[in-house]
């Protein structure tokens, strides 16, 4: 009889062991799927609204309000450098294709080009009438296209900062320019809620897509250039067939203005930010929700994959960059 008692005793205890493995190994599964946060980047004195990873994933670049642009090492956050230049709110960031360069665009009207490793002032682009939303480069890193609130796109010489053509079709602010990925095509959009392609040598209006209820703050294609995706004021993310312009997909989820979208490299997930505070990872093919990143204290601006697509860097108006571990997600 006292045998008997001894084995219900461990075999209950086996039993309740088991279970709370089991309830450890979904926590910890449950954990994983949030996504981790590995670093916090802290130095910006006021909101941030740029955020980009150099081709070769080492660095990362920040552009803010405060009028500055940083530069940080991606694996340890620490900064060791700080671009001054602009007297206005620095909007936007982007490496060129070997990592040499940086440019970025500025409430001021003006697209400054630096040198990546020094942090010296190259070019210095004027033309634009009004501030400058976004910038970007050619995959070829020869032209760089810039966005800005006086309706237009230009296109510069990105050696000599010549302006080469002048794309005139939007009826509001342009909020986002890029490039496709064969530099054939420009994409652009703006708070005439449209989004515009364009042939990149000629300038010539292409394709306009209309489907967001509001202003449209970020355009990205995917890397093989069929696709672009854009983020909205509507709350979503919408993505978009670039051959003849129909809508493939809207992400639906986050609860506020969506600011910026990013297809990972594979162009198998995007990854949205967002004012409700967070940033979200969706599959690109189904338009299913995938991670939910939480850790910002404010609104979030900016998202961008590093190039090995297993980290996720985001920027926000609580002046902090962080970035996530977001293997889990695939």
């Amino acid at each position: 009889m006292l045998r008997r008692i001894v084995l219900l005793g461990v075999a209950v205890l086996l039993m309740r062991t088991s279970v709370a493995l089991a309830q450890e190994s979904t926590s910890q599964q449950r954990s994983a799927r949030s996504g981790q946060e590995t670093l916090t980047l802290k130095g910006h004195t006021s909101f941030l609204w740029s955020v980009a990873f150099s081709p070769d994933g080492k660095r990362l670049a920040s552009a803010s309000k405060d009028q500055t642009v940083k530069l940080w090492d991606a694996a340890t956050g620490q900064e060791f450098l700080t671009l001054k230049g602009h007297t206005g709110p620095v909007t936007s960031v982007a490496f060129s294709p070997d990592g040499k360069r940086l440019a970025s665009a500025s409430s001021d009207h003006t697209v400054k080009v630096w040198d990546a490793g020094t942090g010296q002032e190259s070019l210095w682009l004027i033309g634009h009438t009004d501030q400058v939303w976004s910038v970007a480069f050619s995959q070829d890193g020869k032209r760089l296209a810039s966005a800005s609130g006086d309706k237009t796109v230009r296109v510069w010489d990105a050696a000599t900062g010549e302006e080469s053509l002048t794309l005139k079709g939007h009826t509001g602010h342009v909020r986002s320019v890029a490039f496709s990925p064969d530099g054939k095509r420009l994409a652009s959009a703006g708070d005439d809620k449209t989004v515009k392609l364009w042939d990149a040598a000629t300038g010539q209006e292409s394709l306009t897509m209309e489907g967001h209820t509001r202003e449209i703050w970020c355009i990205a294609f995917s890397p093989e250039g069929e696709r672009v995706a854009t983020a909205s004021w509507d709350h979503t993310v919408k993505v978009w067939y670039t051959a003849m312009g129909q809508e493939a997909l809207t992400l639906k989820g986050h609860t506020r203005e969506v600011w910026s979208v990013a297809f990972s490299p594979d162009g198998k997930r995007l990854a949205s930010a967002s004012w409700d505070q967070t940033v979200k990872v969706w599959d690109a093919v189904t338009g299913q929700e995938s991670l939910t990143l939480k850790g910002h204290t404010a609104g979030v601006y900016s998202v961008a994959f590093g190039p090995d697509g297993k980290r996720l860097a985001s920027a926000g108006t609580d002046n902090t960059v962080k970035v996530w571990d977001v293997t889990s997600g695939q």
